[in-house]
């Protein structure tokens, strides 16, 4: 992120970004430049091995293995990956283009590698000649790891010899991950005993899983890429960065990664470009069915003392009316519809009005697999609709353009697209729109900025669990802060116990409440494993909130829990509404409302800075924004922490004389 030039003492600024757990203000605070770092002293290759400096440290990769050491300033050596788990074959001779760059092949394998220093980190980066497959990096056998940073939803460090996480109920050893699809940033890491740790990137993470395996009771990961010309993933790179351990300081290396080459967002342009964004800030989230969607059910919710709203209606046949829409706006809400651009069903008989499209959209826009087969849709039903043929069409047929405008008729300022943002991409076999898994993303990328631009003044556009590819095109995203475990899609799918789609005006898959699993719980929402990845890359880039079927009252027993994240981590809370709800709920909805409205307006714009755990059972945590614009300290214990109850969040806004606090479950009567 950093420009960093051969003075010694901006150098030592730089290394303070990833060294200092305190100090992740300075990474964030200098972004935007774009000179390579380089070493000076880096070693001319000796035998096989290549040397070449990082940010706190020298790196040594085996040319023969892919196996990378370090050796941190302060004496430390560790090991960033061992040898890779595939034969490579003979190496060829290393050829040094610079200080900071060399270039080798494996010719057995076809693949070419140039490794350099690049900001301050190791970049190793590989080009295939034909299709083959790669295992590597091979990390966490150090033998000093002592935990794992894995962007599952908002994110989680997991002890690596946690038998829960190993061989226990939340188990993650012998699974595997889609880098694309199941993470929301492409990275993980590891703290490496006190004060040390390493940042991986994958910036080319469509091709990429990261696998977990558990080596004598302690959870180690690696990397396979395969590359492959069809879909395109022929290039394949891993950067390494030493940290200072701290829990998000790979978060924090990934925003400078995305800052360094201008692919940060920032809600301040987006505010700029299109002002009623700033209703975003302060604002909690809410679906609303039956009374809770018309004018009086918005008065009713203003009249509550809610200031700050987004407000978002399904795809049904009794969407917001004109009334209800000048209401929200009215009271200073944003609202918006549901929509997708992904599925197609035959119009005649669609369970969905977005499923259904002019013409022959379905089947023609139909994504097909290698044998011709239409890729099934949303619940078995229709297929999954090729953002390619969208955009080959769209500057005659204007499909999306239409479905758009028809959509926001009613003068609603807000939009949500389902889908777009996430990691799911389709490789399209189909004769006149074949496209890659990287062409979906782009052509998904520039429908959204689309939409985004909609009009006179644009619509705040929102989607599903963003990925981190989907920063600069959302303004808010709903799904990335909750870290789904794979035990919940078997819990929905029971409809006895989740709730189904009836009754029509609240569903009780959103509505009923259900009581977690302990293990569920404790894989999702246990505050000793969550920490604030998504938001140490993401805050101020956009506005991140839960799963709209996770609603705040969908699990009472997390409530406390979840209201206390949403305050460490300046989030806003997601709920669904109906006439019922907000009679039982309106006022405790209000009261974390108000509370929430003010940290938000004032760091709701701004980067996380630090991030801390105060006690050593994890359970008393702090953030801090902006470098000191908003201060947060959450209790999620029973004791008592500095005086500050169990159960209890203290905020503090820059010239607060005292902090604000707020007890959630003092507020349920």
């Amino acid at each position: 992120m950093p420009n960093k030039s051969s003075s010694p003492g901006h150098a030592r600024r730089r290394s303070e970004t990833r060294f200092l757990a305190l100090s992740i203000a300075l990474a964030v605070a200098a972004a935007g430049a774009t000179t390579y770092a380089f070493t000076a002293g880096a070693e001319q290759p000796r035998g096989r091995a290549v040397e070449l400096s990082l940010d706190g440290g020298t790196a040594v990769v085996d040319t023969a293995t892919l196996a990378v050491r370090a050796r941190t300033g302060a004496g430390r050596d560790l090991t960033l990956s061992d040898a890779a788990g595939t034969d490579l074959g003979k190496p060829g001779p290393v050829t040094r283009t610079g200080r900071d760059r060399a270039r080798w092949s494996y010719p057995e394998r076809g693949i070419d590698v140039t490794a350099r220093t690049d900001h301050g980190r190791l970049s190793l980066s590989m080009k295939a000649h034909r299709d083959t497959r790669l295992s590597w990096p091979v990390t966490g056998t150090d033998a000093a790891a002592i935990s794992l940073q894995l962007p599952r939803g908002e994110g989680l460090d997991i002890p690596v010899g946690d038998a829960f996480w190993t061989e226990g109920k939340g188990q993650l050893a012998g699974s595997t991950v889609d880098m694309s699809e199941g993470l929301t940033l492409p990275l993980w890491g590891y703290s490496l005993g006190k004060r040390a740790g390493v940042s991986y990137l994958t910036p080319t993470d469509i091709g990429t899983d990261l696998a977990f395996t558990a080596d004598k009771g302690r959870l180690r990961t690696t990397a396979e890429h395969t590359f492959d010309r069809g879909e395109g993933t022929r290039a394949y790179t891993v950067t390494f960065a030493l940290t200072d351990g701290n829990a998000v300081a790979p978060a924090a290396d990934y925003r400078s990664w995305l800052a360094e080459r201008g692919r940060l967002g920032s809600l301040k342009r987006k505010i700029a470009k299109n002002p009623a964004t700033e209703k975003l800030l302060g604002a909690f989230h809410a679906y609303t069915w039956g009374t809770a969607r018309t004018a009086e059910g918005v008065r009713q919710l203003r009249k509550l003392g809610v200031d700050r709203m987004w407000l978002g209606y399904d795809a049904g046949p009794d969407p917001m009316d004109k009334a209800a829409v000048d209401a929200a706006k009215k009271a200073g809400y944003l609202v918006g519809p549901y929509d997708s651009f992904a599925n197609g069903q035959d119009p005649k008989s669609a369970d969905s009005p977005t499923s259904a499209w002019p013409g022959t959209v379905y089947p023609d826009y139909c994504v097909r697999d290698a044998e011709g087969r239409p890729e099934t849709g949303f619940g078995g039903r229709g297929c999954y609709l090729s953002s390619q043929a969208f955009e080959q069409s769209e500057p005659r047929r204007h499909h999306l353009a239409d479905r758009t405008r028809s959509m926001v008729a009613n003068g609603a300022d807000s939009y949500f697209l389902d889908v777009d943002a996430t990691g799911e991409l389709f490789r399209d076999h189909a004769k006149g729109h074949r496209m890659t898994k990287a062409k979906d993303r782009t052509n998904r990328l520039a429908r959204m900025k689309r939409i985004a631009e909609h009009g006179k003044g644009g619509l705040v556009l929102g989607s599903e669990t963003a990925g981190a590819w989907a920063n600069q095109a959302l303004a808010f995203d709903h799904g990335g802060g909750t870290p789904v475990a794979d035990g919940l899609w078997k819990l929905q799918k029971d409809r006895e116990k989740w709730g189904g789609y009836y009754p029509e005006a609240a569903p009780g898959i959103f509505f009923k409440p259900v009581d977690l699993p302990a293990d569920l719980a404790r894989a999702m929402y246990d505050p000793r494993y969550r920490v604030p990845l998504y938001e140490t890359a993401l805050h101020g880039s956009l506005v991140n909130a839960e799963r709209w079927e996770l609603s705040y009252e969908k699990l009472p027993q997390q409530k406390t829990d979840r209201a206390l994240t949403a305050m460490l981590y300046n989030t806003p809370l997601n709920y669904v509404l109906d006439g019922p709800s907000l009679k039982q709920h309106g006022a405790e909805l209000a009261a974390l409302q108000k509370y929430f409205a003010p940290l938000h307006k004032a760091a709701g714009t701004e980067p996380l800075t630090s991030y801390r755990r105060l006690t050593a059972d994890n359970t008393v945590q702090r953030t801090v924004f902006g470098g000191g614009t908003l201060t947060v300290t959450a209790n999620f214990g029973t004791k008592a922490y500095d005086g500050l109850p169990g159960g209890c969040v203290d905020a503090r806004i820059e010239g607060d004389d005292e902090p604000r606090r707020i007890c959630p479950a003092d507020l349920r009567g």
